[in-house]
């Protein structure tokens, strides 16, 4: 029964890629073999580093206090956490540095807030004007920072969908913003939790749903819609204003054709079907936006992750008349006005994917030591990206977890494995930058899979807006190991990577994925946590693990820090229940931390 039920939810994966070939941008580190594209890292090549490990293999370690005594800290400005990432630009760095690396160590829980529920949390928490905004499927809710105190909570009576999710809130001048599973983006009262606004961007018929956590900016609110995994569903951004909700624009993903149904002004796009070439009974699918995006203010420029092309795994229904550039702009970064939602870029990361890697985070975008504008994407095919902002040259690309088996084409019949799998390698955090240390920071997912080709008859007659992944069998429980056994195919790493030469500092191994952000702070330390439930402050510039304890369900969504009641706390959403992942089950909550008052002052 578990294998069924993991199985069908992964026929309604929230638009995950594939990525095997770079070609625009990393041509030289490409081959083709047969006809298809293959990902150049055949093996497990990852770069030298320092390997942080613990002796408890549960990772559940005791506390080592130190000396140190925090002093009270000075008004530090930025001191919430205010967006998705904290910045618009993604780099999830925080100023605050009462926490440091000589006093991690004495890190409590201050408070929990349970709501309840067992639910596929994914939230990423946000902190500003001196509330904690979070979601779960259903609620939106705010909590005060310092106590966990319930301020409001409101509840949407609308449909469960497959998955649960939600990916948390924006904020903009005393309104808050959500998707939802049923198609909508919802506005918010900030002070009161009252609905003020409903938009429809997607249709929940055609398996559309709007998972993400918006962005908001001068008077406008960014989202997208997942469902790349259905047949015929087509990824879209929009533009609402952030006052009415009205759609400001809408953009395709995908090539837009007549007889798409059209919410609102299309932005301009140069985008054709030539790089598509698919024929009778397969319809141009995927480029799904079920993650949140990026904007750099200074020039108005949103970035927006594509995800997989659509059947995700059958590339062979899909060659495009240039495999250089084929199933634009799916797995890619698009970047457009944020104004119009006109088109004015793309770096094409895996833009043929069949293994259903995605584009699956906000790319971050980092000014370097070296001094170079760079866009750093961490998708999940288990590799960091370094491209140039301005001539969209790759730098660098570097993986960060196990590479195998992935230039191995997948057939009719007979199952074909490969790693990392379709929910391996970074999810929907982002990675972090750090510019004290100039480190790129990621978690990362080190889990394998097996996909069985479905045949294409089967592709050409299923019904429009079904889940049509292309395959017959997909399941992680299989016979490679089950991972809440100890499989060794089960567990996370953090890396750490120079942001101007894409070499690694240091890594940590990790016997749990790690879906969490990352959180650097000017302290010197890194928090995150895994989906087992432990949560860490290591040392950002040696990995060196400063305090580690198991606070509760699995950690799938964010940890931000902040400062509230005059000290420094973080925050984290611990108890991710979900069907496509072995964790254990636990209600959602959202923990705060930090360093006791006595040992704050």
């Amino acid at each position: 029964m578990r294998r069924v039920l993991v199985a069908v939810c992964l026929l309604a994966l929230l638009g995950v890629a594939s990525g095997a070939a770079i070609y625009k941008v990393f041509p030289a580190q490409m081959a083709k073999y047969g006809g298809l594209a293959f990902n150049f890292y055949r093996s497990f090549d990852a770069p030298k580093g320092t390997l942080v490990t613990e002796a408890n293999p549960d990772y559940r370690a005791t506390v080592q206090v130190t000396p140190s005594i925090a002093k009270p800290q000075a008004p530090v400005a930025n001191a919430d956490w205010p967006s998705y990432n904290r910045t618009l630009t993604s780099d999830r760095y925080s100023p605050l540095a009462q926490i440091t690396t000589a006093n991690a160590g004495q890190l409590e829980v201050l408070c929990t807030y349970d709501t309840g529920v067992f639910t596929v949390f994914e939230t990423g928490l946000i902190m500003v004007e001196g509330a904690l905004i979070g979601t779960t499927e259903f609620d939106i809710f705010s909590l005060d920072p310092a106590t966990c105190t319930e301020n409001w909570r409101t509840h949407e009576d609308i449909p469960p969908s497959i998955l649960g999710v939600n990916r948390g809130a924006a904020y903009y001048e005393g309104m808050l913003y959500r998707g939802t599973q049923d198609g909508q983006v919802l506005a918010y009262d900030f002070k009161t939790g009252k609905r003020l606004w409903a938009t429809t961007i997607a249709d929940p018929k055609l398996g559309e749903t709007v998972p993400a956590a918006p962005i908001a900016w001068e008077g406008m609110v960014y989202i997208g819609q997942a469902g790349g995994d259905y047949k015929g569903v087509k990824g879209r951004m929009y533009g609402l204003d952030a006052k009415t909700g009205k759609i400001v624009w809408e953009f395709y993903l995908v090539p837009y054709a007549k007889g798409d149904l059209v919410r609102g002004p299309l932005g301009k796009s140069p985008l054709t079907d030539a790089t598509w070439n698919t024929g009778s009974g397969i319809p141009i699918s995927g480029g799904a936006t079920w993650t949140s995006t990026t904007l750099d203010p200074s020039t108005g420029s949103l970035y927006v992750p594509g995800g997989n092309p659509a059947p995700d795994f059958a590339v062979g229904v899909r060659e495009g008349v240039a495999r250089q550039a084929a199933n634009l702009y799916s797995g890619s970064v698009v970047v457009l006005d944020a104004k119009t939602g006109d088109y004015r870029d793309n770096y094409d990361i895996s833009p043929d994917d069949w293994h259903d890697w995605d584009v699956s985070n906000p790319p971050i975008l980092v000014k370097t030591k070296g001094g170079k504008d760079l866009v750093v994407v961490a998708p999940k095919d288990g590799h960091v990206y370094g491209i140039d902002r301005s001539s969209g040259e790759g730098l660098y690309r570097v993986p960060a977890t196990r590479i195998e088996n992935v230039d191995a084409p997948f057939v009719v019949g007979k199952p074909v494995r490969f790693c990392p799998g379709s929910v391996g390698g970074a999810e929907w955090n982002s990675p972090a930058y750090d510019p004290a240390t100039n480190l790129v920071l990621v978690g990362e997912v080190d889990w394998c899979f097996a996909v069985t080709l479905q045949d294409t008859h089967e592709l050409e007659t299923a019904p429009m807006g079904s889940p049509w992944s292309g395959m017959s069998a997909l399941n992680p429980f299989n016979d490679f190991g089950h991972p809440l056994e100890g499989d060794e195919d089960w567990h996370g790493w953090v890396y750490a990577i120079d942001a101007d030469t894409g070499q690694s500092a240091w890594r940590a191994k990790l016997n749990y994925p790690v879906l969490s952000g990352m959180t650097p702070t000017a302290g010197g330390v890194v928090f995150f946590g895994d989906v087992d439930g432990n949560f860490y402050a290591l040392n950002a510039a040696t990995g060196e693990k400063l305090w580690g304890q198991h606070v509760g369900g699995g950690i799938g969504g964010g940890v931000i820090t902040y400062t509230a009641g005059g000290n420094q706390k973080i925050a984290v959403a611990a108890g991710f229940t979900s069907p496509l992942w072995p964790t254990k089950v636990a209600t959602a909550k959202v923990l705060v931390l930090g360093l006791s008052t006595a040992k704050a002052q």
